[in-house]
């Protein structure tokens, strides 16, 4: 009996040392037009209430607009539009999600509504395959994963922010 007992201890030793070895990432999940999205929560500084925006004449037309954030500026995007997604009247549940970008910058993406912090095995997030060659907006995917039995899609945040706000070299002003 007693090695009975010993044999499952050593199972379950066993068990949470290939539990220590897995590692976890955290992400902000959050939905646009009923789709479950996921940031890298690291990159996340705060989530605000969706609020008035400031619209940029000639800008690309995924960003709505700039806010003014406790004196900085920051350029907002329009998730729906970036994905060609029907537009949606702003509601109590929409939120703009702040994100770093760089150490000098945060850009904001409006979404319909943020849902949870959740940790995710890295080896168990799957490269998403690109649709088409002419789908500029698949490069936006880091990768799909699934959790509670629900697809999650994973942003490239820098993707998305260098392809929408470009840097121009020599900016000075």
């Amino acid at each position: 009996m007693q090695r009975e007992m010993k044999d499952g201890s050593e199972t379950s030793i066993k068990s949470r040392i290939n539990d220590k070895d897995v590692e976890f990432k955290q992400w902000v999940t959050f939905h646009i037009d009923g789709e479950l999205f996921a940031v890298d929560a690291l990159q996340v500084v705060e989530v605000q209430r969706y609020g008035e925006i400031t619209p940029v004449p000639g800008s690309n037309v995924s960003i709505s607009g700039l806010i003014n954030l406790r004196g900085k500026v920051i350029t907002v995007i329009d998730t729906r539009v970036m994905f060609v997604l029907p537009h949606k009247v702003p509601d109590d549940k929409t939120n703009i999600i702040l994100v770093d970008f760089n150490q000098d910058e945060m850009v904001g993406f409006i979404v319909d509504s943020v849902d949870e912090v959740i940790n995710i095995p890295t080896k168990s997030i799957e490269i998403s395959p690109r649709v088409s060659s002419g789908d500029t907006k698949s490069v936006f995917v880091k990768g799909v994963a699934f959790y509670n039995k629900k697809m999650i899609i994973f942003l490239d945040i820098e993707k998305i922010t260098l392809h929408l706000t470009p840097v121009e070299s020599g900016s000075e002003y």
